[in-house]
């Protein structure tokens, strides 16, 4: 089979753009990276093929300007483009627009993204496909009063959630009738600013929940699995920490889940990788699904640690017309990874931002121990995007032995000019009930309450002297 195209615009910055290029690179493929202003001296500039400048430094007039991705995309002689994740990855009149432009969109089609894009929509296909869902209404909720209506029967508390949403933003949680009432009109005006739809809908509020995610690959007509991931670790409902497998489930528990994940990626056809996240009740041990993320995810090296496969590459293979090569009795977990997110924010002063020049860089090295970056020494991080550095990984036999060799990899981490969530890792390392694993999404910042971080106020040192207190 003739290959769809032979080059790749990246329609992305930072780590992801890097990941990519790197990935596409490895199958031949000619590069294209694309930037604003702000990132003219970007590693994956320095790493595409070519480079094609889109804008100023503000995302609204570059990353997210359909117009300039496809007038880049023009220029440079792309046959398709990689959206990465963030930005407009989940954005369907963006994939519609590269499929109208005659240009290949690596991920699903419009409709699926349009689809499970939408969480009172992916809700409704998935109580059609049997997939458990939390108790919530059935639909998007108009009115305060019917929203406390339909709360007496879901149970409180409850979460009000944009329907638009992602990225834990849109949420609210009422304990009560007053509280519905007093939230319903701040969420929905909330939604309408951050995602241009105020439409909400309600979800009963589970006090004690992990979040346990499934990735998934398809090709529009065969769908494999790749096991789970547990992001439990959050920080105003951010991923700060990633596992795989989760620690807190059974083998029997794992089938159900990822089966269910299955289920519901076939119902809308699925193409390319994607993500479906639960929630998980330590208590029941029940498992109920709350969204789909149409993209490759932040902490998709985890599961590639644990499995062998390639998902990015993959991803690349199937826009390229390939059926999926993967059959899932082949797709087998082996020992333990995690991931840590490195922020450029002091974690110790309610994680300030901390852009600047970073004016030396040490990685950490040795078996199974991985770090997806764009960083290298003279880069300046800009402060206009999002403040991930990049990602450490580590992959060992067993859950104990990835958190050792985490705990090494962190001190051995330099990064000079900027201050890291350094030490916030190494600290989660030594904590007793991270190494036992026992932690849901309301942990961290408990945790980060009754343990502060110790810092000074002098210039920004190498992360590994930084001061910690567990």
């Amino acid at each position: 089979m003739e290959a769809k195209f032979k080059t790749l615009l990246v329609a992305n910055r930072g780590e992801i753009a890097v990941r990519i290029i790197r990935a596409a690179k490895e199958l031949g493929l000619r590069t294209v990276a694309v930037y604003s202003d702000a990132d003219a001296d970007s590693l994956a500039v320095r790493m595409a093929d070519t480079a094609v400048r889109i804008g100023p430094a503000h995302a609204s007039k570059s990353y997210l300007s359909i117009p300039a991705l496809l007038d880049a995309a023009r220029e440079s002689g792309a046959g398709a483009v990689h959206p990465g994740y963030g930005f407009l990855s989940e954005n369907a009149a963006f994939a519609e627009a590269v499929e109208q432009a005659g240009l290949v969109f690596v991920g699903p089609t419009p409709l699926a993204i349009r689809t499970m894009g939408d969480k009172a929509a992916a809700r409704s296909a998935a109580t059609r496909a049997g997939v458990p869902t939390v108790p919530g209404s059935a639909d998007v909720v108009l009115t305060a009063d019917d929203a406390v209506a339909q709360a007496k029967d879901i149970g409180f508390p409850i979460m009000i959630k944009a329907s638009a949403g992602g990225g834990g933003r849109g949420i609210r949680v009422a304990q009560n009738a007053d509280e519905l009432r007093q939230q319903f009109g701040l969420a929905t005006a909330e939604a309408a600013a951050a995602f241009g739809n105020g439409a909400v809908y309600l979800e009963r509020f589970i006090r004690r929940a992990r979040h346990i995610e499934v990735q998934i690959l398809g090709d529009g007509e065969r769908v494999v699995h790749c096991f789970e991931r547990e992001c439990s670790l959050q920080r105003r409902r951010q991923k700060v920490w990633e596992e795989a497998p989760s620690a807190a489930i059974n083998e029997v528990t794992r089938a159900a889940l990822c089966e269910s994940a299955l289920r519901l990626a076939r119902a809308v056809s699925y193409r390319g990788a994607g993500t479906l996240e639960y929630l998980y009740d330590d208590d029941s041990q029940e498992f109920f699904f709350i969204e789909m993320n149409t993209r490759i995810q932040v902490e998709h090296p985890i599961t590639e640690m644990v499995t062998g496969v390639d998902l990015v590459q993959e991803m690349i293979r199937i826009a390229l017309g390939e059926p999926l090569r993967l059959q899932q009795q082949d797709i087998r977990l082996n020992g333990s990874a995690i991931e840590v997110r490195i922020n450029a924010e002091d974690a110790a002063k309610n994680f300030m931002p901390s852009p600047g020049k970073v004016t030396q860089l040490l990685v950490p090295g040795g078996p199974g121990v991985r770090f997806d970056s764009m960083l290298y020494p003279g880069y300046t991080v800009p402060a206009y995007y999002d403040s991930l550095l990049g990602k450490l990984i580590v992959h060992a036999p067993d859950r104990s032995s990835a958190l050792r060799r985490m705990q090494r990899a962190l001190g051995e981490l330099v990064v000079e000019g900027v201050r890291t969530t350094v030490p916030l890792h190494q600290a989660l390392c030594a904590a007793p009930d991270v190494a036992a694993a026992q932690f849901h999404t309301g942990f961290l910042e408990v945790w980060l309450a009754e343990n502060p971080l110790a810092t000074d106020q002098s210039e920004p040192v190498s992360a590994s002297k930084q001061g910690v207190t567990a």
